[in-house]
Protein backbone atom coordinates (compact mmCIF):
# COMPACT_ATOMS: atom_id res chain seq x y z
CA UNK A 1 0.00 0.00 0.00
CA UNK A 2 2.77 2.49 0.82
CA UNK A 3 4.53 1.79 -2.52
CA UNK A 4 1.32 2.59 -4.38
CA UNK A 5 0.83 5.79 -2.38
CA UNK A 6 4.43 6.85 -2.96
CA UNK A 7 4.20 6.16 -6.70
CA UNK A 8 0.91 8.04 -6.94
CA UNK A 9 2.33 11.01 -5.03
CA UNK A 10 5.41 11.09 -7.24
CA UNK A 11 3.30 11.03 -10.41
CA UNK A 12 1.15 13.85 -9.03
CA UNK A 13 4.18 16.02 -8.24
CA UNK A 14 5.67 15.47 -11.70
CA UNK A 15 2.32 16.16 -13.39
CA UNK A 16 1.81 19.38 -11.42
CA UNK A 17 5.31 20.54 -12.30
CA UNK A 18 4.78 19.84 -15.99
CA UNK A 19 1.41 21.59 -15.89
CA UNK A 20 2.91 24.65 -14.20
CA UNK A 21 5.66 24.90 -16.82
CA UNK A 22 3.21 24.43 -19.70
CA UNK A 23 0.80 26.99 -18.25
CA UNK A 24 3.57 29.53 -17.77
CA UNK A 25 4.84 29.04 -21.34
CA UNK A 26 1.38 29.19 -22.89
CA UNK A 27 0.34 32.27 -20.94
CA UNK A 28 3.63 34.11 -21.32
CA UNK A 29 2.26 35.73 -24.43
CA UNK A 30 3.48 36.77 -27.84
CA UNK A 31 6.50 38.66 -26.54
CA UNK A 32 8.25 35.53 -25.31
CA UNK A 33 6.72 32.72 -27.39
CA UNK A 34 5.97 32.04 -31.02
CA UNK A 35 3.83 29.52 -32.87
CA UNK A 36 5.94 26.78 -34.36
CA UNK A 37 4.18 24.76 -37.06
CA UNK A 38 4.90 21.19 -38.11
CA UNK A 39 6.51 19.92 -34.91
CA UNK A 40 3.56 18.78 -32.78
CA UNK A 41 3.25 15.12 -31.90
CA UNK A 42 -0.15 13.46 -32.30
CA UNK A 43 -2.59 14.81 -29.69
CA UNK A 44 0.04 17.22 -28.31
CA UNK A 45 -0.76 20.41 -30.28
CA UNK A 46 -1.42 23.67 -28.43
CA UNK A 47 -4.55 24.92 -30.17
CA UNK A 48 -7.13 24.43 -32.89
CA UNK A 49 -6.80 24.61 -36.67
CA UNK A 50 -9.19 24.61 -39.60
CA UNK A 51 -9.60 20.84 -39.06
CA UNK A 52 -10.56 21.03 -35.34
CA UNK A 53 -11.11 23.56 -32.59
CA UNK A 54 -9.13 22.32 -29.61
CA UNK A 55 -5.68 21.58 -28.29
CA UNK A 56 -4.68 17.95 -28.16
CA UNK A 57 -6.50 16.93 -31.33
CA UNK A 58 -3.64 16.59 -33.84
CA UNK A 59 -4.24 13.32 -35.67
CA UNK A 60 -0.62 12.44 -36.49
CA UNK A 61 2.91 13.60 -35.75
CA UNK A 62 4.29 16.58 -37.68
CA UNK A 63 1.09 17.79 -39.36
CA UNK A 64 1.82 21.01 -41.26
CA UNK A 65 -1.07 23.03 -39.76
CA UNK A 66 -0.56 21.94 -36.13
CA UNK A 67 1.54 24.13 -33.87
CA UNK A 68 3.10 24.49 -30.44
CA UNK A 69 4.16 27.58 -28.53
CA UNK A 70 7.95 27.61 -28.23
CA UNK A 71 10.31 30.24 -26.84
CA UNK A 72 10.96 32.95 -29.42
CA UNK A 73 13.93 32.20 -31.64
CA UNK A 74 13.85 28.42 -31.24
CA UNK A 75 11.31 27.28 -33.85
CA UNK A 76 13.59 27.49 -36.84
CA UNK A 77 16.24 25.53 -34.91
CA UNK A 78 13.87 22.54 -34.62
CA UNK A 79 13.88 20.07 -37.51
CA UNK A 80 10.63 20.61 -39.43
CA UNK A 81 9.74 23.77 -37.49
CA UNK A 82 8.23 26.71 -39.41
CA UNK A 83 6.96 30.08 -38.25
CA UNK A 84 4.09 29.99 -40.76
CA UNK A 85 1.83 27.26 -42.08
CA UNK A 86 2.70 25.83 -45.48
CA UNK A 87 -0.34 27.60 -46.94
CA UNK A 88 0.81 30.95 -45.53
CA UNK A 89 4.34 30.35 -46.81
CA UNK A 90 3.06 29.55 -50.32
CA UNK A 91 0.79 32.60 -50.25
CA UNK A 92 3.68 34.87 -49.27
CA UNK A 93 5.90 33.33 -51.94
CA UNK A 94 3.22 33.81 -54.63
CA UNK A 95 2.60 37.39 -53.46
CA UNK A 96 6.34 38.20 -53.62
CA UNK A 97 6.58 36.80 -57.16
CA UNK A 98 3.94 39.26 -58.41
Amino acid sequence: MSKTFTATALVAVVALGAYAIASKNASAGPDTNEKCYGIAKAQMNDCGTAAHSCAGQAATDGMAEEWLFVPKGTCEKIVGGRLATEAESKSEHNHDAM
